[in-house]
């Protein structure tokens, strides 16, 4: 791993407030990284302390490194995207784009030729003498993103920023700033609440919950071996089938889920028998049908609520022992199911075991 940026040991607090606690973090060059979590988790003041915008109590962080925990932020080699994207109204793109250049004291032959790059890159060379408001939200997006990368920071820093755009257009620009991150090959630091933004774009998602890392790694991995209660509700729709461990023999862990023994696979635990455990199960997993699957676990259960997405339909499904699963379903496979009494079932590579924090307090 070749870090780029380090946290060590890092606190901030406001009077009484905890904002970020002890935090310890590597983030490594070239890479997307995203600080996912809910408002008020510490994510957005890691960002503005990499940023030099805070200056954390305790603790220090490095830069390329260096040094930079009491460094202004003009000093140093970052720059940050926010979500109002904070162009001049009154100068052109191109202008705007070349701003930080000419701060930076770089010849006109240079500035054209940066700005003529970056424009090309983006796709917005005949905007090149528009002003702001004469540009769509997703070109002005595009024009903030590359003032920021003009004079070559070492990490972009990204507050929230698509969170202006509709539903359609965001969309659209999360495989841009991703594929912009790729071409670019630069280091970006991306703050949003928004899983489906962290899951879509990142190389690493960091998820961050009361000024704490609660889980870090890649999007894959986050989504089908969460580490807490906390990840797995936060990232992706989920069941959590709170269980007793029944007996454990190598990969296969037996469990009674109120009644229903359900076998799961081991994730990062240990369990011991007697063990009060969550079973995290997707309702992409479960599959429903008329007759029994022939799938390692399998409940009778009747569909209390039918909720249709477009894509796939969400079924409510109250199986034997009384408890609720969630389940999504193709279209294609909705029609064949009526109200009748249904079969649900899912595999053991479909679970994960993940401590019952309830037991513990």
């Amino acid at each position: 791993m070749d870090p780029i940026v380090t946290f060590e040991n890092v606190t901030k607090s406001y009077g009484t407030f905890l904002a970020v606690e002890d935090l310890n973090l590597e983030i490594e060059r070239g890479k997307f990284v995203t600080l996912l979590g809910p408002s008020g988790c510490g994510k957005s003041t890691t960002l503005r302390m990499l940023g030099g915008f805070e200056v954390p109590n305790s603790g220090r962080i490095m830069l390329s490194g260096k040094d930079v925990t009491r460094v202004p932020p003009n000093k140093r080699n970052v720059n940050i995207v926010f979500q109002d994207y904070a162009l001049f109204p009154h100068l052109s793109v191109a202008r705007n784009i070349a701003f930080g250049l000419e701060l930076k004291g770089h010849d006109k032959k240079q500035i054209h030729r940066r700005v003529s790059e970056l424009l090309e890159l983006v796709q917005l060379q005949e905007f090149a003498h528009r002003i702001p408001a004469e540009l769509s939200g997703g070109q002005r997006q595009r024009v903030a993103l590359m003032r920021a990368l003009a004079p070559d920071p070492d990490v972009l820093l990204l507050d929230e920023p698509l969170s202006a755009l509709d539903a359609k257009l965001r969309q659209q620009m999360q495989m841009e700033l991703k594929s912009i991150q790729k071409t670019t090959g630069k280091t970006f630091l991306f703050v949003t609440h928004d899983q489906e933004e962290a899951l879509t774009m990142s190389d690493q998602i960091v998820v961050m919950n009361k000024g704490k890392i609660e889980q870090m790694g890649d999007p894959t991995a986050l989504y089908s071996q969460p580490s807490s209660t906390f990840v797995a509700n936060f990232i992706g729709e989920t069941n959590l089938l709170r269980s007793k461990v029944q007996s454990v023999n190598g990969d296969l862990t037996a469990v009674d889920w109120q009644g229903i023994t359900v076998k799961a696979g081991p994730g990062a635990l240990l369990p011991q028998p007697g063990d009060s455990i969550n079973v995290v199960l997707r309702p992409e997993s479960i599959k429903c049908s008329l007759s029994e699957p022939s799938t390692t676990n399998k409940a009778k259960g009747r569909i209390r609520q039918r909720v249709f997405k477009g894509n796939h339909t969400s079924l409510m499904i109250e199986v034997a022992n009384g408890a609720v699963l969630n389940a999504l379903v193709h279209p294609s496979d909705i029609a064949q199911i009526g109200d009748q009494d249904i079969w649900v079932g899912w595999n053991t590579d479909s679970t994960t075991l993940i401590p019952d924090k309830h037991a513990a307090e």
